[in-house]
């Protein structure tokens, strides 16, 4: 764990040995509950002081303990109805110590989530007194997970055992029907696809990435992982069924020539078969069911597909109608500019200029700048503007040399404009109240004895900001041109906050007039 910098204490593994890994660490997630590195160290400065055995939701621990154990059940989802359909009886040691091992992992975790710290919905702090975790374990998840702990593994390795160790024919057969009835018992062990959710639910909480990124990648992985599952479990009750019935001569096993057959070979079919119901093709399932029990598992296989179909599409909708909000927004206000050019009846050319405008000023990406720097800080917002605009001011000859907070101040009074290709920006000899610094795009100023091109960073109409007289000169947009507009009103009220820049610009001004250069 990363030291934790605040004003009070800090708390690293050498320093509080092993409990460091119990205690929140600093990531997005917990920052954002906590609002600073401060509050997350006086929450474990809290932690320590209760002094009891409870591991934090945002903790280290908690972190690679919650992906070990989705690993583990993602793995046994998958195991669990491979063993129970295909193997029979042959599953191996390394299979049964894999199921000892998570049984045994799934009882401890059981034992743990009495310990486990719990993230509220609406609450500022994480709940890590024992009796509330207590309560509220035993209301929400405790029965689901103690269902899906039951030590299914435990008694096949018992039952195994006995089987082999048994060499009396009459006891064998038994003990081959108590391993048939305790193999198909351990499909509650299927329960532990409720703590699957959970886990992937978890792991968005406490995960240190960009939380929309993580919840949008976690849902598109869990509802493939759900689709492959349900479409496993589907494959493995094909052979199933017909295994229980110790595959009578019309099942569809015998008709493939598959009693020999490897678990692989075996599994594929399965697993075809199903498919072919799920998406209702005939390939696999060409033949009418045999008897009731195959025509029920057709129908249940057809009606999954059909909750696969819609869950996919209902959740692909909802992705698609949450992606680029922006540009949908401004498809909308198109379509409305569109219908209101129609109705007032504009000539084509000017409603494709409009349009134009929009995708210059837009770039198919609707925002508005005033209500995004509403609702960010001062700091950030000065920060924006210096970063945007302080380059092109710096320029001007008569911000040269000014006060840095001088440029800050005006920089939060700059406007942004765009003028398309052909635009008239100011005309000759027509009085005018403001200045334009070019960002992006290229500007013709025309007199009657002078012609200059300008272009990115360059600037006119500053004697218009100064003396709010009369433009000297046409300026004519040559392409597409992204400015920043200073008003005549504007610039005076930055000038009351600083008298000393109003006196140098005041001499300059008289200067340039004596010389006839304004």
């Amino acid at each position: 764990m990363e030291k934790l910098r605040g004003p009070t204490v800090g708390c690293t593994t050498a320093t509080c040995g092993w409990r460091a890994l119990l205690l929140p660490q600093i990531n997005r997630q917990s920052l954002y509950m906590y609002g600073s590195e401060v509050a997350v160290e006086k929450e474990c400065i809290r932690q320590l002081q209760s002094g009891v055995f409870v591991i934090h939701p945002f903790s280290v621990m908690r972190s690679y303990y919650i992906m070990c154990m989705m690993a583990i059940t993602f793995l046994n989802l998958i195991g669990i109805p491979m063993e129970i359909a295909f193997l029979d009886r042959d599953s191996g040691l390394a299979w049964e110590g894999f199921n000892v091992f998570s049984d045994t992992l799934f009882l401890i975790d059981v034992a743990l989530n009495f310990r486990m710290g719990i993230i509220t919905e609406d609450g500022e702090e994480a709940i890590l007194d024992i009796k509330q975790i207590r309560v509220c374990y035993l209301r929400t998840w405790f029965i689901p997970d103690i269902i899906a702990a039951f030590p299914i593994g435990y008694i096949l390795l018992f039952a195994d055992l006995q089987y082999h160790n048994d060499d009396n024919p009459s006891k064998t057969t038994k003990m081959m029907r108590i391993l048939m009835f305790v193999r198909i018992l351990s499909l509650i062990r299927l329960a532990r696809v409720s703590r699957l959710v959970r886990f992937f639910n978890e792991v968005e909480k406490v995960s240190n990435a960009n939380l929309e990124v993580v919840r949008l990648f976690f849902r598109i992985l869990s509802l493939f992982m759900m689709i492959f599952l349900l479409c496993h479990w589907n494959g493995c009750i094909q052979y199933f069924v017909p295994m229980l019935e110790e595959f009578p001569s019309d099942c569809w096993v015998r008709k493939e020539n598959l009693m020999n057959a490897t678990v692989i070979v075996k599994y594929s079919w399965g697993v075809f078969r199903a498919l072919s119901q799920m998406i209702a093709l005939s390939y696999g399932s060409m033949d009418a069911p045999t008897n009731y029990v195959e025509m029920w598992i057709v129908m249940v296989s057809m009606v999954s597909g059909c909750l696969m179909y819609t869950v996919l599409v209902a959740n692909a909708t909802a992705m698609i109608a949450n992606i680029d909000p922006a540009a949908k927004e401004y498809k909308s206000k198109m379509s409305r500019l569109e219908h209101y050019m129609t109705f007032m009846k504009l000539p084509p050319e000017l409603q494709l200029r409009i349009s134009n405008y929009y995708q210059a000023r837009y770039g198919g990406k609707w925002f508005d700048e005033r209500d995004v720097m509403a609702t960010v800080s001062s700091a950030l917002k000065e920060q924006i503007l210096t970063v945007m605009c302080s380059r092109l001011l710096r320029k001007v000859p008569m911000f040269e040399n000014v006060d840095d907070n001088f440029i800050i101040t005006i920089t939060q009074r700059l406007n942004y404009e765009v003028y398309q290709e052909g635009d008239v920006i100011v005309r000759q000899n027509v009085p005018g109240d403001r200045m334009f610094f070019i960002d992006h795009g290229q500007v013709l100023v025309e007199m009657d004895t002078y012609e200059r091109e300008l272009c990115d960073g360059d600037y006119f109409g500053e004697t218009c900001v100064l003396t709010r007289g009369k433009h000297l000169a046409t300026a004519k947009a040559l392409t597409d041109c992204q400015c920043y507009s200073l008003t005549w009103m504007d610039f005076q009220e930055a000038l009351l906050s600083f008298p000393d820049v109003r006196k140098e610009l005041e001499k300059r001004v008289e200067f340039n007039s004596d010389g006839g250069l304004v």
